[in-house]
């Protein structure tokens, strides 16, 4: 007899407002606790040092948090000029100090180097792996592992402040981007040096800035009794800017048991995400080169 899973089952993405100080991971358990949830995961690790948006998908969501990792981001970040530390950021240890003699022209200037389609050499204290362990596990050993760079896009970047040795930036991007690499790299072009201060991550994809919720506030309605299910977006609210198609319900039958189902309409290689005539998201799937819708994400219902 199969072990029976700890918790309830809860479905759906919260947009969680993380505080400062605390992992993603560690967020994430408070939250899980919270909420008494089997399943739930992060959809891309904000650092401790960072605050901001991390969108937490629990139960049949999680099928679906790989399109939130892929997602454009948008980020406030200050970097502090004239000393650079080991991690990027302030909670690394100081290697490098130097005079800061920047003007706002010189400062704008090395910004445009940075914008729109640029290679980055990924920070030794990322979540990246190397061998089954992430980079910052090496880098808190003094072991350096080569990184090769990686293509990244930048597609807005603006100067909000320019403060003696304070720079503030609002800086919208691909996946993949590490913000305290370029606050170090804009500090050695600089050549002052830079790390960042505060890092606030404003956006995910077009996820309602206004439905974030703080750690504090599901904290209180938990300790009043109140249901925190009413802070939780929908199933396929990651999947949204995908195409739509509803099937009848002989189809939707056949879809959800992992059937393919003819779709000449569409175009091969498209990603869909699909429902039924009651309007339920049942997942996602491919048209394939025969013309077949095929499931490649299911959502698990009562009625499968």
């Amino acid at each position: 007899m199969a072990r029976r899973k700890k918790g309830r089952l809860v479905n759906g993405v919260l947009l969680l407002d993380k505080p400062q100080g605390l992992s993603s991971n560690a967020a994430l358990q408070i939250v899980k606790r919270l909420y008494n949830a089997q399943k739930a995961g992060h959809t891309g690790a904000l650092d401790p040092l960072a605050t901001g948006m991390l969108p937490l998908c629990f139960g049949e969501s999680t099928k679906f948090s790989q399109f939130l990792l892929d997602s454009d981001k948008g980020y406030r970040v200050i970097g502090k000029l004239g000393i650079r530390t080991d991690s990027g950021d302030s909670a690394g240890k100081v290697i490098d100090t130097k005079p800061v003699k920047v003007s706002k022209r010189q400062l704008e200037k090395e910004l445009d180097k940075f914008r729109g389609d640029i290679m980055q050499i990924p920070s030794m204290f990322s979540a990246l792996k190397h061998k089954g362990q992430p980079l910052y596990k090496y880098a808190r050993k003094g072991i350096e592992i080569e990184r090769p760079a990686r293509p990244v896009t930048i597609f807005e970047l603006d100067l909000i402040r320019f403060d003696n040795d304070e720079v503030e930036l609002q800086i919208e991007c691909s996946k993949g981007t590490y913000i305290r690499n370029i606050i170090d790299d804009l500090g050695q072009e600089l050549g002052c040096c830079a790390h960042v201060t505060m890092l606030h991550r404003s956006f995910v994809a077009d996820y309602p800035i206004d439905q974030m919720v703080s750690l504090q506030q599901l904290e209180s309605d938990s300790e009043q009794g109140l249901s925190l299910d009413d802070y939780l977006l929908p199933i396929d609210s990651a999947v949204l800017h995908l195409e739509r198609v509803t099937l009848d319900n002989e189809s939707a039958n056949y879809f959800s048991h992992g059937q393919s189902i003819n779709m000449s309409s569409l175009s091969e290689g498209d990603t869909i995400r699909v429902y039924d005539q009651e309007k339920q998201f049942l997942g996602i799937a491919q048209v394939d080169d025969q013309d077949m819708l095929a499931p490649k994400r299911l959502v698990v219902t009562d009625n499968c």
